[in-house]
Formats: structure tokens, C-alpha cells, sequence
């Protein structure tokens, strides 16, 4: 069975920085595509980042660019998410998910608050 168990969500100030963690158990890591979404209050669900399953390439959508970071560890079967330089707009539930868009299954979120 496909878990997806996310964490290290909380409440930044505006600048501020966080790192997302994402566990991962039940499907091939190596070979897994994987993406970080976001759902912000009010809103649809947005992708925001993705990797591929080697760890070798990255892509993330024009709002984050340059201010986050997607990464993977093979050995602790673990995606990550470094957020830089952190907004009020960034405020939202943040999820990874499989697949290149987030397409597959998806983990329960987690809470990611911006304020000052």
C-alpha cells in the first residue's frame, strides 16, 4: 500500500523559511516521479514543484522559482520541499503526491501559515 505521510508544516513570518518532509513507503522511490501541491484558503488545488525518480530533474511552477527547493533521499525514502523567502500568498496546505503532476495518490497535507 502507497503512504504518503507529509510534515514540518507551521507558522513562518513573511521572509522566513521552512522545510517540508515527505515519508514515503509502499512503491519503488527510485524510480517514482513525485510532486509537491498546495490547496491555499479558498482555492483549487495548485501544483507547485516535481522531480523525477532518480532526483535528476526538477521543475516548479512560476510562483515558487528561484524561492523553493524539491529534493528526494533515497535511503530514508524521504521528499523534501525547501521554501525560501516565504509570503502571505504561500499560506496553504501542502501536499506530495506521485506522479508528475501529483496526479496519483496523495498524502494528508500540511499546514503551512505565513503571518506576521
Amino acid at each position: 500500500e502507497v503512504q504518503l505521510v507529509e510534515s514540518g508544516g507551521g507558522l513562518v513570518q513573511p521572509g522566513g523559511s521552512l522545510r517540508l518532509s515527505c515519508a514515503a513507503s509502499g512503491f519503488l522511490f527510485d524510480y517514482a516521479a513525485m510532486s509537491w501541491l498546495r490547496r491555499a484558503p479558498g482555492k483549487g488545488l495548485e501544483w507547485v514543484s516535481n522531480i523525477n525518480g532518480p532526483g535528476s530533474m526538477t521543475s516548479y511552477a512560476d510562483a515558487v522559482q528561484g524561492r523553493f527547493t524539491i529534493s528526494k533521499d533515497s535511503a530514508s525514502r524521504t521528499l523534501y520541499l525547501q521554501m525560501n523567502s516565504l509570503t502571505n500568498e504561500d499560506t496553504a496546505v501542502y501536499y506530495c503526491a506521485l506522479g508528475e503532476r501529483g496526479e496519483g495518490v496523495r498524502g494528508r497535507g500540511t499546514q503551512v501559515t505565513i503571518s506576521s
